[in-house]
């Protein structure tokens, strides 16, 4: 069979949220899957953030010959899927349809109801994507059971898989090429603080995915689910490598690391600050972690190596919504403002993450958490509380769209006045807006761009 032709994909959708290292999963699978020896050509696409037209989309399905378009998903990412694959059933009639992310990750299920060929499920997207490339390059359709961890179609009928999907070392990670990925969209996306969204306003961002998995077991956050509670790391040497060849690639201006609970291996993480102090601490950078797995010592470390922002999820002060969170991210105010304090003499911004309408709590504790974290001079990023548990098949896209951590469920808050109280939080004029752009030099000229690979 001649060498397959591969299509990975982001269909066109109107973003809920922005946070590159999301999509930059697109760049990991690519690269993945550019290893298989059946594999000719892998090109990628993430017409959402390019803001590309149906007319291009189908553009690319109709020339490119492709035999299997990898779909990625995400938490409210079906609202263009039905769409998306009557273009590819009719622009590119012979390739097979996969989709994979963190909403199939999760519930597979839900996706059974789309015209697809197969679903990931839990685990590593990039094995589970490749098994089922190598699968169609057999010849005919992948026999019901065969490819572990994707849910088949044959004959109209769905069959999850027989195995559990692959967990891959992280020495087996192929980090994203840099050159490929649109970053000129992510500048425009992260342009405005007010968004909230995860990104420096005016400054390039490299991702660099440093972890996956993770024990702490949010029940809203689908990490667990999809990649397991073991915690699994890049090297340090690995990840330092990857700045490097980066910034000389591309002018970057800070470091953004892609991992669920940053801090969680404190040795790694005290290890890969030396290292960037040896450095010159040259790469501003930024995490996400608990307030748990932070001290004093280890946050003065960070700052000296060039931590500019760190980000942890507080979620709630009230402790009526304590028995909601895992145990060790039951906080109150007095853990937030020693917080606060070790940041501001480290030189680092302060990002909480605050949810509105989480069980147990009501909009005045989530106005208070807000306030509080203003008070001690921190930033907040909130979020609307998604009872993904709720999740079924045969849910409608745009019903399955709601759960994007935006929009209250359906009874939440009954009391309109108190419910548009709660929107004022996430979607109200914000007048808050971070400064820590000021802490990154700028490197790259007006209007620098990477290209779209293909």
């Amino acid at each position: 069979m001649p060498a397959l032709r591969v299509l990975v994909i982001w269909p066109p959708q109107i973003l809920s949220y922005f946070n590159a290292g999301h999509h930059n999963l697109l760049y990991s699978v690519a690269g993945y899957l550019r290893r298989l020896p059946d594999v000719g050509r892998v090109d990628t696409l993430d017409a959402s953030v390019e803001s590309l037209t149906w007319k291009e989309v189908g553009d690319r399905l109709h020339q490119g010959g492709y035999d299997v378009v990898a779909i990625s998903n995400d938490l409210d990412g079906v609202d263009g899927l039905t769409r998306f694959t009557t273009y590819a059933r009719q622009l590119a009639p012979n390739a097979r349809l996969v989709t994979f992310g963190r909403l199939s990750g999760m519930r597979p299920e839900l996706f059974t109801g789309f015209d697809l060929d197969a679903i990931v499920g839990p685990g590593d997207y990039e094995p589970a994507v490749a098994a089922y490339v190598r699968a169609v390059g057999d010849g005919g359709p992948p026999r019901p059971g065969t490819v572990p961890g994707v849910w088949l179609r044959t004959d109209g009928e769905w069959t999850p898989p027989t195995a559990p999907g692959a967990v891959l070392t992280a020495a087996d990670w192929v980090m994203p090429d840099v050159t490929e990925i649109p970053y000129g969209a992510y500048d425009w996306l992260y342009r405005d603080d007010r968004n909230k969204f995860c990104g420096i306003p005016g400054r390039r961002e490299l991702v660099v995915p440093a972890a996956r998995g993770c024990p702490v077991g949010c029940a809203y956050c689908e990490v667990p689910a999809v990649f397991g509670r073991p915690d699994r790391r890049a090297s340090v040497e690995q990840v330092v490598a990857y700045i490097e060849e980066s910034f000389a690639t591309l002018p970057f201006e800070y470091v953004a690391f892609y991992a669920p609970t940053f801090t969680l291996d404190r040795s790694w993480t005290t290890r890969l600050c030396e290292r960037l102090v040896e450095r010159g601490a040259r790469y501003p950078w930024k995490c996400a972690t608990t307030v748990h797995h932070l001290d004093e010592e280890l946050v003065a470390l960070m700052g000296r190596s060039g931590c500019v922002r760190v980000s942890v999820g507080v979620e709630t002060l009230a402790e009526s919504g304590h028995p909601a969170l895992p145990r060790l991210k039951r906080k109150g105010e007095d853990d937030v403002e020693a917080l606060a304090a070790w940041c501001e003499r480290a030189g680092i911004e302060l990002n909480c993450f605050v949810i509105v309408g989480l069980p147990g709590t009501t909009v005045a504790d989530a106005e208070a958490a807000v306030a509080r974290v203003r008070a001690v001079g921190g930033r907040v990023r909130p979020t609307m509380y998604s009872p993904h548990e709720l999740l079924h098949p045969g849910m409608t896209a745009d019903a399955i769209s709601l759960h994007n951590r935006q929009i209250l469920p359906d009874g939440a808050v009954p009391d309109p006045a108190e419910r548009q109280r709660a929107y004022d939080i996430v979607f109200g004029r914000e007048r808050h807006v971070t400064r820590v752009g000021e802490q990154v030099p700028e490197r790259r000229e007006a209007g620098s761009t990477a290209g779209t690979r293909s």
